[in-house]
């Protein structure tokens, strides 16, 4: 073993992470009802070459295998999201026993295999019928989340005992609101504040039913998608829009749960259009949590632009940095908050609940798929998450992103994540060496950061 070989903490956890519609399939099947999702995809134009996650990686069928995959990678954790509209075909109202049944024999079946279950509750699928009476724009949604939470707690959380309410509150709130480049697709930055507040409730009220509903020993948190923000340049102007977009991206989400208010910068900034806060809301926001979980893929670097009419700003590319098929590779940033949060929030535990990068692979002619960019991504961003430990940070385990290929969104098919290859017409999973190198990884709680490219055979 090389004397450069960088060991983890012994209690650290290794994991791999997907979420419901990306992955499940069976979208009419056991009587799930359909989520914004299903409608979205299956608005021609909305996503490339109008793919929907219709089948996706037929997991709800494959359960098991995938399964058998994850236990053979010597993972101790596996982090799902759970369908909403399984649950509760209406969003509220009756309960669809056969969708809890699905996730009841999937938590069993983990822990059978000696993974933990890590549950997300909401990555992103409302269901439609919620959506129709206003999604979260309607206050009121909050209160179905939290009853959402309390059923599938009563039922599952005898078993899972890691319960994180919603995923990238940023991503459903400015992406799906703003931008309109996700579901439900509006165009609205009053509405995207909005939205962001309502969920930021719906966290808060979940918090509480999941408390009420599993044993003490249960943890909860949230995961939040931050970023490492630099201004373009050192002009006053710039670096007010790396600070406006920090606010954004970072702040509105991080400081109502730690602090329970706003960024004022962000108050007088958006002036009327910032959402109305009710004299009890801040107080369910601030719910104190367990964990905070991290989902980090890149950084942005902004410029100030006076043609923006909402944030004034606009990210740049630098072109003599090294890009994967979306977004910039740059390792010091998943450092760099970590211990921001660190220093700023306090979290008593902190997890990277998503990290990976899609880079284009494919299988060679003897079966093996050679994604050394991704295991070299990879292994970059743990050396940084492993600077971060060293410096004090409380980070206590690391999820990939993601166990396999799946539906990517506004990209459909297009983008792969995975460490495992899905072919999707047969559904044939192959690892790739990404995945190998991971699994090596996980077996022996450490990497040695001399290996060189091609990192091993197999």
């Amino acid at each position: 073993m090389s004397d450069l070989f960088l060991t983890f903490p012994r209690d650290f956890i290794w994991g791999a992470a997907t979420a419901a519609y990306q992955i499940e399939g069976a979208v009419n099947e056991d009587g799930r009802g359909p989520s914004i999702w299903d409608t979205f995809s299956h608005t021609p134009g909305k996503i490339f070459n109008d793919d929907t996650g219709d089948v996706a990686d037929d997991h709800y069928h494959r359960w098991k295998d995938d399964i058998a995959l994850i236990a053979s990678l010597g993972l101790g954790a596996y982090r799902f999201s759970i369908a909403w509209s399984r649950v509760l075909p209406q969003g509220k109202g009756t309960v669809n026993g056969r969708g809890l049944d699905f996730y009841d024999r999937l938590v069993d079946g983990l822990l059978a295999n000696k993974v933990q279950p890590w549950v997300t509750l909401y990555h992103w699928d409302l269901p439609q019928a919620l959506q129709d009476e206003g999604g979260w724009s309607n206050r009121q949604t909050a209160d179905y989340f939290a009853d959402y939470a309390r059923i599938t707690v009563q039922r599952l959380g005898d078993r899972v005992k890691h319960w994180i309410t919603l995923n990238e509150p940023y991503v459903s709130s400015f992406l799906g609101h703003h931008t309109g480049v996700h579901a439900p697709g509006i165009r609205n930055i009053e509405t995207a504040l909005e939205v962001a507040h309502h969920l930021h409730l719906a966290h808060g009220l979940a918090v509480e039913a999941i408390r009420s509903a599993a044993p003490k020993t249960t943890q909860v948190g949230i995961t939040l998608n931050l970023h490492s923000i630099h201004p373009a340049s050192q002009s006053e102007a710039d670096l007010q829009a790396a600070r406006r977009f920090d606010g954004i991206q970072n702040r509105l989400f991080l400081d109502p749960i730690s602090k329970g208010s706003y960024p004022q910068d962000l108050i007088d900034f958006f002036g009327r259009r910032f959402p109305s806060i009710g004299p009890d809301d801040m107080h369910i926001i601030q719910a104190p949590v367990d964990f905070l979980g991290v989902n980090n893929y890149f950084r942005f670097v902004i410029q100030n632009d006076p043609d923006d009419p909402d944030l004034r700003l606009r990210e740049i590319f630098l072109k003599e940095r090294e890009y994967t098929e979306m977004w910039e590779i740059y390792p010091p940033g998943i450092y760099e908050v970590l211990t921001r949060v660190w220093k700023d929030y306090g979290p008593a535990k902190m997890y990277i609940t998503e990290n990976g990068c899609a880079v284009p692979d494919g299988i060679d002619a003897d079966g093996r798929v050679r994604d050394y960019r991704r295991t070299r991504f990879l292994r970059d961003h743990l050396f940084q998450c492993y600077r971060a430990i060293g410096d004090g940070v409380p980070l206590k385990g690391y999820f990939v992103w993601s166990l396999m290929d799946n539906f990517e969104w506004a990209y459909g098919y297009a983008k792969r994540f995975g460490i495992t290859y899905i072919d999707y017409s047969s559904q044939k999973r192959t690892l790739k060496d990404s995945g190998a190198w991971y699994s090596r990884l996980a077996r022996a709680n450490g990497f040695d950061l001399n290996e060189t490219e091609p990192f091993f055979p197999r």
